[in-house]
């Protein structure tokens, strides 16, 4: 059976990112999300896609320029489909804290050497703190990120983000010891697919928004697909 991923949360329906989106992927019964991390200024991790500000809120800068405190008054619902409230720049702590998911793809994004390995680092103590270390998986297309997951916190689980073929992803994911390949779906061969089972991977592919791609992946044998439409997910493939 194909697991289903909300991307974002719900991004489709909800404000990328923010709580009501992780809230609404929920209500369709998916217990599974996958969202993006940055440091603040503070070393907090904050659930936000862009290194800046600009397209989700309407301050500007960047986000490691910007307190956990002052990013969680930021309005971050600009460029999403409409809603009604504000919607906050969330604190992973309160994702973890309010949100009961069976398990969360964590990618960090590209970062210094001495930036992967404080993120990984505090990803590690608070899915501790929370005993989400068998539900948290830290996802990433930079090898500096894994490599630094490798080496300071061996026992989280680790993905290689894969959108482009130049490089076997296959190979780079087993070099870092990951154990799920998040594949664009343009990659998503059924040979490629079979070989990183045959490897002990599990395969996620993103993002998977049309219903007649959906059940071609799903036929395709794939482990997981990453929608930004939960809902729509759960009515073609008849499960969460």
């Amino acid at each position: 059976m194909t697991l289903i991923y909300g991307h974002r949360g719900a991004k489709g329906e909800a404000p990328e990112n923010t709580l009501a989106s992780f809230e609404q992927c929920l209500k369709h019964g998916v217990r599974r999300c996958e969202l993006d991390l940055h440091l603040s200024k503070d070393g907090e991790l904050m659930v936000i896609h862009d290194p800046t500000l600009k397209r989700t809120t309407d301050r500007r800068g960047k986000v490691i320029e910007h307190t956990a405190a002052d990013l969680m008054t930021y309005d971050a619902r600009k460029g999403g489909p409409g809603w009604l409230q504000p919607c906050p720049i969330p604190r992973l702590e309160e994702l973890f804290e309010k949100c009961n998911f069976e398990h969360w793809q964590l990618e960090v994004k590209s970062a210094s050497r001495t930036r992967a390995a404080s993120t990984v680092l505090a990803i590690r103590e608070m899915a501790e703190r929370h005993g989400l270390m068998d539900k948290v998986t830290v996802t990433s297309s930079s090898r500096e990120v894994l490599k630094a997951a490798l080496e300071l916190t061996p026992d989280l689980s680790r993905g290689l983000v894969a959108e482009y073929a130049w490089l076997d992803p296959i190979k780079v994911a087993q070099s870092y010891g990951c154990d799920l390949l998040a594949l664009n779906w343009t990659l998503c061969t059924p040979e490629r697919l079979a070989k990183a089972q045959r490897q002990g991977l599990h395969v996620s592919v993103w993002t998977v928004n049309e219903p007649a791609l959906m059940r071609r992946l799903a036929d395709f044998g794939v482990d997981s697909l990453i929608t930004d439409f939960p809902g729509l997910a759960t009515a073609t493939l008849g499960n969460g």
